[in-house]
């Protein structure tokens, strides 16, 4: 038995819709709608909210070390 393709038998004609398959799962994305550039950075702005998010947290950290501290001159 001569049969031409893939193991099983398959013949050319039945793998020609996976090769189709193949090219539109393979096709670029259409183009979409151009967008504008990002605004630019305010470095500034953006460093004056990160010192204080470190400020905040630095208060924080310092507040419950000092109820830690006294719950456990509590139990002592």
């Amino acid at each position: 038995m001569a049969s031409r393709g893939r193991r099983g038998g398959a013949s050319t004609r039945e793998d020609e819709p996976r090769r189709d398959e193949r090219a539109e799962q393979q096709a670029p994305a259409p183009p979409g709608p151009v967008l504008p550039p990002p605004p630019p950075v305010d470095y500034g702005v953006f460093m004056q909210g990160l010192v204080q998010a470190m400020q905040t947290h630095a208060h924080t950290q310092a507040a419950l070390q000092a109820q830690l501290e006294s719950q456990v001159r509590l139990i002592k």
